[in-house]
C-alpha cells in the first residue's frame, strides 16, 4: 500500500479494479482547510486521462508492473514493433502507448516496455540518447549576450531547443525525460 501523499510521476496503482499511472501531480496546502493531492491519471488499459484529488493520507494498492528491455524494430505507420531480446518475440504497440518515447527512438534502439498482467501499456526511452540534427536555422552573429536557444529538428522528428552554436548535421545528446539538450557529441 502506498499513501496518496507519496504519489509521484510514473507511479502505478490499482483503484476500483482499474490500473492507473500518475501523469502529473500537485500537492496542495491551502491556507484554510486540509491539504490534498491533485493528480492527472492515465488508465493503463484504456489510455483515458482523468483528474482526481486524494486526501494525502489515503492508501492505494500499488500495482505490480513488469519492466522488460526490448529493441525497437520499425513502424508500419500505425503500429510500432518491439522485439524481446531473449525470446525474439515481436510485439506491436499502437501510438497511444509509445507517444512519449517514440520521438527519441531510432530503429534498433533499446527501450523499456512496461507490462501489467502480461499486457504492454507503456514505453520508456533511455534517459539519454544521441541524435543527429536534421534541421536548424543558422546562428546569427552578435546574438550571444545571453544563453540564446533556437529550435532544432532531430532525425526522429522531435524538436528540441539547442544553443545557437549547434548546426545542422551535428550529433547531440538529449535528456529524454525532459526533452532538453545536454551537449554536442
Amino acid at each position: 500500500m502506498i499513501s496518496a501523499g507519496d504519489l509521484r510521476k510514473g507511479t502505478t496503482f490499482e483503484q476500483d479494479g482499474q490500473v492507473y499511472t500518475v501523469v502529473d501531480f500537485l500537492h496542495v496546502k491551502p491556507g484554510k482547510g486540509a491539504a490534498f493531492v491533485r493528480t492527472k491519471l492515465r488508465n493503463v488499459i484504456t489510455g483515458s486521462v482523468t483528474d482526481t484529488t486524494f486526501n494525502p493520507s489515503a492508501k492505494l494498492q500499488e500495482a505490480v508492473i513488469e519492466r522488460k528491455e526490448m529493441q525497437y524494430l520499425y513502424s508500419d505507420g500505425e503500429l510500432y514493433y518491439f522485439m524481446d531480446q531473449e525470446t525474439f518475440e515481436q510485439i506491436p504497440l499502437e501510438y497511444a502507448k509509445v507517444q512519449e518515447a517514440i520521438k527519441f527512438l531510432k530503429e534498433n534502439m533499446f527501450a523499456i516496455i512496461k507490462f501489467y498482467k502480461g499486457e504492454a501499456f507503456s514505453v520508456e526511452a533511455p534517459n539519454f540518447v544521441e541524435l543527429q540534427v536534421t534541421h536548424t536555422e543558422p546562428g546569427v552573429k552578435g546574438n550571444t549576450a545571453t544563453n540564446v536557444l533556437k529550435p532544432a529538428t532531430l532525425e526522429t522528428g522531435a524538436v528540441v531547443s539547442v544553443p545557437i552554436f549547434v548546426n545542422q548535421g551535428e550529433t547531440i545528446r538529449v535528456d529524454t525525460r525532459s526533452g532538453e539538450y545536454m551537449e554536442r557529441v
